[in-house]
């Protein structure tokens, strides 16, 4: 849920150093709950109770509303994780550095008609996802929100955030008592299985292909970048790597259709190399998050969370794609 939710919005990650074709992915440990465990939790339970996830979702905003008036991300560092936690530290990190004495222009989010979504699974970790309507933003559109747990002894942190007219909110499968289906990650019978998302969309990304539907976040977003990579006097370059561990692992909810709604991460880097006496633009953000001395180069850093459906045969159809930006290098 970042601070300034369009397609950019930035919590910093460390900056890479130099720009390697190969970068580390980023592994932290994924979460959600249920609050029954049986014998070694091997029981088939919902993740959470209804009351549970209502908790998560009231104590989630109010330390969400702290760390966004304050710029200090130490203030919801325990309920936000994964790309979300990533997505908002940039941006708190920048405004702190912009802004120390804090956000003047704070509003407290409010989410009200919240509807929970609540699958069933075995063992850890365990999610939910929340579907509510915001005071920010469209006023038909819909946040929705994972809520994920690794342990019983953990509280609830939200690791995917994103934002969908209400129209395209899908329908989930439910069983007779409500309780959602989740998505296995090696889910065969989908045209891309969950835990192949990432590494599909950032191939895509570089070559191009048909397993996702054109759109602004796939076909357009090429066309641009290709459009914007040599320029005169300057010149850029784009790596783009998946995120799949621990709690940037993708999470998906079985749709009526047979098909899914996934949530899924990845890591975006693109440098800018000027001619000799050519400046390179940096804007304030970009700014307060940067290591070194922008003399020839920058490299920016951005971590970001998309929202998919992905059928079972078929083009994977993109929803929302959230980016921020979490770290810049000056050489």
């Amino acid at each position: 849920m970042s601070r300034d939710r369009g397609d950019h919005s930035p919590r910093t990650l460390r900056s890479r150093g130099r720009f390697a074709l190969t970068a580390t992915v980023v592994v932290v440990s994924v979460t959600a709950s249920g609050c029954v465990v049986v014998h070694g939790e091997r029981e088939v339970v919902p993740t959470a109770t209804r009351a549970e996830a209502a908790r998560a979702l009231r104590d989630f905003t109010t330390a969400y509303n702290k760390a966004d008036k304050a710029y200090d991300p130490s203030l919801d560092k325990d309920r936000v994780t994964g790309p979300l936690a990533a997505i908002d530290g940039g941006k708190l990190a920048a405004g702190h550095r912009n802004s120390p004495r804090g956000n003047a222009s704070h509003v407290p989010l409010k989410l009200t008609d919240a509807r929970f979504t609540i699958p069933e699974k075995a063992g850890w970790p365990r999610w939910f996802v929340v579907d509510a309507r915001a005071n920010k933003g469209s006023a038909d559109a819909r946040w929705l929100l994972v809520f994920t747990r690794a342990a019983a002894n953990d509280v609830w942190a939200v690791s995917y955030l994103t934002i969908l007219a209400a129209d395209d909110v899908p329908t989930f499968k439910k069983d007779k008592d409500g309780w959602a289906e989740p998505v296995p990650a090696n889910d065969a019978a989908l045209a891309v299985r969950p835990q192949k998302l990432g590494a599909a969309y950032t191939d895509y990304l570089k070559d191009g292909g048909d397993a996702f539907a054109s759109g602004t976040h796939t076909s357009q977003w090429r066309e641009t970048r290709l459009k914007n990579a040599r320029k005169p006097g300057l010149a850029r370059q784009y790596i783009d790597e998946p995120l799949t561990n621990g709690d940037f692992a993708p999470v998906g909810l079985r749709t009526t259709d047979g098909g899914a709604l996934v949530f899924f991460a990845t890591r975006h880097y693109e440098k800018q190399t000027a001619a000799q006496g050519v400046n390179i633009p940096v804007d304030p953000n970009t700014n307060a998050l940067l290591k070194g001395e922008v003399r020839q180069s920058l490299t920016r850093e951005f971590v970001s969370n998309q929202a998919v459906l992905d059928p079972v045969k078929g083009e994977v159809k993109f929803l929302s794609r959230v980016q921020g930006l979490t770290g810049a290098e000056g050489e």
